[in-house]
């Protein structure tokens, strides 16, 4: 029988690294680009060394989305028709459930137009390519906690550690011991539900 934890949406798929690929159509070509990012910061630094290096390109068009499970989006199509470029981009993004991913594409004009069909194809096939040499991997979505236990109570604690396996991210042992550890959300309450229950011991949770 499933039970609650087991159906908490707890992980996400994003790339590794980043990644790059070429799609030519009738003369146009494409250079693809995708990167990890976390932030709108991280977005700004890697769009702004592009347009700097393809300066000369007829359009810089790109899509992203951030947070686990892509809370925040957005979509430019840089001068090419209202939806024709970024939102194919977003797409792709979208179908393939990955977040926390920036994809731009670059296009250099061949001289035929592709008409506006043409376009979103491009601009989808563009991004599907990228996203097909990316390396694809699958993060967890965790809560953090920091315990703080006398050393009367470390056994106590060193057990349950040792049983459920949380990631331990920060201890320290002295006359008070502290440990910061994270817990994927699906096992979180399980995991601090017997922390909190050790005598001697305090939890606070960290995000």
């Amino acid at each position: 029988m499933e039970s609650i934890n087991d159906s908490i949406r707890d992980s996400y798929l994003t790339i590794e690294g980043e990644a790059e690929a070429i799609f030519k159509e009738k003369s146009s070509k494409f250079l693809c680009f995708a990167y990890h990012v976390e932030s709108e910061e991280e977005i700004a630094a890697r769009l702004e060394p592009l347009r700097k290096q393809y300066y000369d390109a007829t359009h810089h068009c790109y899509a992203w989305r951030l947070g686990p499970f892509g809370e925040k989006f957005r979509a430019n199509d840089d001068g090419e028709p209202s939806s024709t470029a970024g939102k194919p981009i977003l797409g792709q993004l979208l179908s393939n459930e990955i977040t926390n991913c920036l994809i731009v594409v670059v296009r250099y004009f061949g001289g035929t137009k592709l008409g506006v069909p043409g376009l979103i194809a491009a601009y989808k096939e563009s991004a599907a390519a990228v996203i097909e040499v990316a390396k694809v991997v699958e993060r967890t979505v965790d809560t953090r906690a920091k315990i703080d236990f006398s050393y009367i109570a470390m056994n106590d604690v060193m057990r349950i550690i040792k049983e459920e396996q949380p990631k331990i991210e920060e201890q320290i042992f002295d006359n008070l011991c502290s440990m910061t550890i994270s817990v994927r959300n699906s096992r979180a309450e399980q995991v601090l539900g017997r922390l909190r229950k050790v005598e001697g011991a305090t939890l606070e949770i960290l995000g």
